[in-house]
């Protein structure tokens, strides 16, 4: 969601911190209601012409929301051990997927020449059956295994038939249309659908201003083709009690980077809320559909918890609960204790200042049981919560990259790292997966951009009960150089590989991966596909909110399919084409780890 509100980060007591190290589980007492997704359209990549293309306008920097940026104290950085980049692409094969210029000029009929120019490449990335489903920012392709493009690139806002997002008039106006942002898809091996995901603002037609309403929006295919028709359904989450949405403080508000999820039973979508007209912040809710109530049509009830607004689940944690991800898993391998059971995983780095001392050493696990009455008329869910010491990880620095031709800068930038929130969580064999952003520091140079990884086994009791025990964790770090966003996709027989960005003043950004097992760790480090270029886009300028770094990848993406192989989609520079504000790229590969 493009950054519009910035809010000054609070100190945690320490006396709230040390009420963690009791607190194992517990339930959240606060629960939204229940609305309803409503079925708004269909959509058929058949109507769909090839684009005539068009002069891209340009987009607000693309920035996620984030109540824990911070500076970093020497004292709180890892010290980690290097890995080796080896020249090989380590058996990754791979194509070209969504870069800026396909997304800025994506579009037939009324939505011909309306896209924004949007950085940077928030990266959805599923794949079943012979088929690859890509979304970036605004917009979705389907490619064969092959990366034959199967589609056109279609802008998100003509998939979901909204108005198009800036549509030319007389005199140098524009009519805005809804603002559309954070996409991810899944692809169900259940049943052999395709869902996708993203978030929805309002926005005043004339000025291009926030409105005040906003929604999310969750899409799945009529058939296995996802280059196929699609049924799209859109819930609210303003919630300032309309709709049959909860009223919370500062409300109207909207979902900030949702994230999607899948059990045997439901869909989960998991954001952070913030006001839309003030300061308000109100933390995670988490959002559960019936899957196969989508599928078909019949049964539609969006069921909210809110443990960003539970004061015993921020006590506990010595914070307010922020960006839970949902967990998805191969091949079916589900949870089903507890009526069915759907995990997520999250970092409790709460911003505390550094001359408190503190540091983030926890990862909280999540449970959501009893997911099969989410087929019910009164589903009786339960979100559960422990905390697991792990290994430090904090604030990461902004990332170098090797000098290139610049366009847009007159001075080579640095790549944003963002923050340490938990990204991409698989469920499977037994663990959860996931991994972060984080600052490391290496024997032989300075503090840089690394990332921290880690597997727990959760484990479920017939009551409900959580329990999680860590079953790994590590580091993957380079020397003098930086690795950021990193996705781990997982096999259903437990084998693992993580996906990344490498970039530094011998790289150029670079769509990277590595290995990893609970045994050996992570690493060596195999480029994917080499960036032939720097990083170079309007998100840098001060003319459009920049300090002078790049925007780069909220998140890249990493999956399974059926026959054992990972398909990896992150950011890079491949030199094909650019814009004149933006020269981002994605890459998509596949290996067999």
């Amino acid at each position: 969601m493009g950054a519009r509100l910035r809010v000054a980060v609070g100190v945690v007591l320490a006396v709230l911190l040390s009420m963690v190290a009791a607190w194992s589980s517990g339930t959240t007492a606060i629960a939204g209601g229940r609305a309803q997704a409503v079925k708004i359209a269909t959509f058929a990549f058949s109507g769909v012409g090839a684009p005539a293309g068009s002069s891209a306008q340009i987009g607000p920097a693309h920035q996620p929301m984030n109540k824990t940026l911070r500076h970093t104290a020497a004292s709180q950085v890892p010290r980690v051990a290097g890995a080796s980049v080896l020249s090989s692409t380590g058996g990754a094969s791979g194509f070209n997927g969504i870069d800026d210029a396909q997304q800025a000029t994506a579009g037939t009929g009324a939505w011909a020449g309306t896209q924004s120019d949007v950085s940077p490449p928030d990266q959805g990335l599923c794949v079943g059956q012979g088929d690859v489903l890509e979304v970036v920012n605004t917009a979705v392709r389907v490619y064969s295994e092959t990366g034959a493009p199967l589609t056109p690139t279609v802008p998100l806002n003509q998939f979901a038939g909204l108005p198009p997002e800036a549509s030319p008039g007389p005199g140098g106006t524009f009519t805005f249309g809804p603002s559309v942002f954070d996409p991810r898809c899944y692809y169900d091996p259940d049943s052999a659908r395709w869902f996708l995901s993203f978030g929805e603002t309002a926005v005043d037609p004339t000025t291009g201003a926030l409105g005040s309403t906003s929604a999310q929006y969750i899409a799945v295919s009529q058939t296995a083709d996802p280059a196929g028709a699609w049924s799209i359904y859109e819930f609210p989450t303003t919630n300032d009690g309309s709709a049959g949405t909860p009223s919370d403080p500062g409300c109207p508000c909207f979902g900030d980077q949702p994230l999607l999820g899948a059990d045997a039973n439901g869909i989960y979508i998991a954001s952070n809320e913030y006001s839309i007209t003030g300061p308000a912040y109100n933390g995670a809710q988490v959002y559960a559909l019936s899957k196969s109530g989508l599928e078909s049509g019949t049964n539609t009830a969006v069921t909210e918890l809110q443990p960003g607004l539970d004061p015993t689940v921020t006590s506990a944690l010595g914070g307010v609960a922020f960006s839970l991800q949902p967990a998805t898993s191969p091949a079916a391998g589900y949870e089903s204790s507890a009526g069915g059971t759907e995990y997520l995983q999250s970092a409790l780095d709460f911003g505390a200042a550094p001359s408190l001392g503190t540091r983030a050493d926890r990862i909280a696990v999540w449970s959501l049981t009893d997911t099969s009455s989410l087929d019910t008329a009164s589903p009786s869910l339960a979100l559960h919560v422990t905390v697991v010491p792990s290994e430090e990880y904090t604030q990461p620095p902004n990332a170098a990259q090797a000098p290139g031709t610049l366009v847009t800068n007159k001075h080579l930038p640095l790549l944003d790292a963002n923050d340490d929130r938990m990204n991409q969580v698989v469920y499977a064999d037994g663990h959860l997966w996931s991994a972060l952003n984080t600052a490391v520091k290496t024997p032989q140079g300075p503090t840089l951009a690394g990332i921290a990884w880690f597997a727990t086994t959760p484990s479920t009791a017939t009551s409900g009960t959580l329990s999680a025990s860590l079953a790994g964790q590590g580091y993957l770090a380079v020397n003098k150089e930086d690795v950021i966003f990193p996705s781990i996709g997982v096999t259903a027989a437990g084998k693992a590989v993580m996906a990344f960005t490498l970039a530094g003043p011998d790289y150029h950004p670079s769509a990277a991966w590595a290995p990893l097992s609970l045994s050996a760790g992570a690493g060596p480090i195999y480029i994917a596909a080499a960036g032939v270029g720097a990083g170079d886009d309007f998100t840098a300028l001060k003319a459009y909110g920049g300090s002078g770094s790049i925007r780069w990848g909220d998140y890249t993406a990493a999956v399974s399919d059926a026959a054992g192989n990972v398909w990896m989609g992150a950011e890079y520079i491949s030199g094909v084409e650019r814009t004149p504000f933006a020269d981002w790229a994605t890459r998509i590969s596949e290996v067999t780890p």
